[in-house]
């Protein structure tokens, strides 16, 4: 690593995402985009980028994707993941360019057909997706979006955010049915959940944000409530 783009001594698991956006930006690392589920940060020498998330169950896949696929040379080079307090993902891993629409849309061909050049990424690729959606209450198909090929600095096509969580089924059910959330993810995983930047999709309605959290820390109460009511409701007692 660049001595340029030390953080690593800087950050602590235990730190809300919030704070580890303002320690990258107090060490000289600058926002580079913004989308729905995360932010990136581009490191002071250019050569890494930080993705960092307030929720993304899809995460720690990615960088399982990352360590499996390394040998490839076709997947990002992954210099650090963690899930940060209350489930928040923060992803270290080279700078990557963009490539033209008809170059990625080519590249996600070539993986779907698994073409002898990426047969091994495909193999992984789809091995770590059916992990998620074996393990995962709210998985989404592979992202085939041309934007997830990109170029690393020494000119080689890579492949990256193949993995999602679907946001709009998992959200409606945050409004509609928020103790099903709980049940399937607990509290330390999604407390930063309602905090998505959603820059893509033109943010929360007014309100709405503060609604699903009010609605959540309910069911919260809820499903704490329930074991001392069946533990009340034994006979005898």
């Amino acid at each position: 690593m660049d001595p340029d783009d030390a953080y690593d001594e800087h950050l602590r698991d235990e730190m809300p995402w919030t704070e580890v956006v303002r320690t990258l930006e107090g060490l000289g690392w600058t926002r580079c985009g913004t989308g729905d589920w995360a932010v990136a940060f581009r490191s002071p020498s250019g050569r890494l980028a930080a993705r960092i998330s307030p929720f993304d169950p899809a995460g720690p896949y990615s960088a399982m994707l990352y360590r499996r696929a390394a040998h490839t040379g076709q997947v990002p080079v992954l210099v650090d993941h963690r899930v940060l307090e209350g489930g928040s993902d923060l992803t270290v891993m080279e700078y990557l360019a963009p490539v033209s629409e008809a170059e990625g849309a080519a590249f996600h061909r070539s993986i779907d057909a698994r073409e002898p050049a990426v047969a091994a990424l495909a193999g992984h690729i789809h091995e770590v997706h059916a992990r998620g959606a074996r393990e995962q209450p709210w998985w989404g198909p592979l992202d085939d979006n041309p934007a997830n090929v990109m170029r690393g600095s020494d000119g080689r096509l890579v492949v990256a955010d193949l993995f999602y969580a679907d946001g709009p089924s998992l959200y409606a059910t945050v409004r509609a049915d928020p103790d099903r959330i709980v049940r399937d993810y607990p509290e330390h995983l999604r407390r930063h959940m309602t905090e998505l930047p959603l820059a893509s999709s033109g943010g929360w309605p007014d309100g709405d944000a503060e609604r699903m959290r009010q609605a959540l820390a309910a069911a919260d109460a809820r499903a704490a409530a329930a074991p001392a009511r069946r533990q009340d409701a034994r006979p005898g007692r």
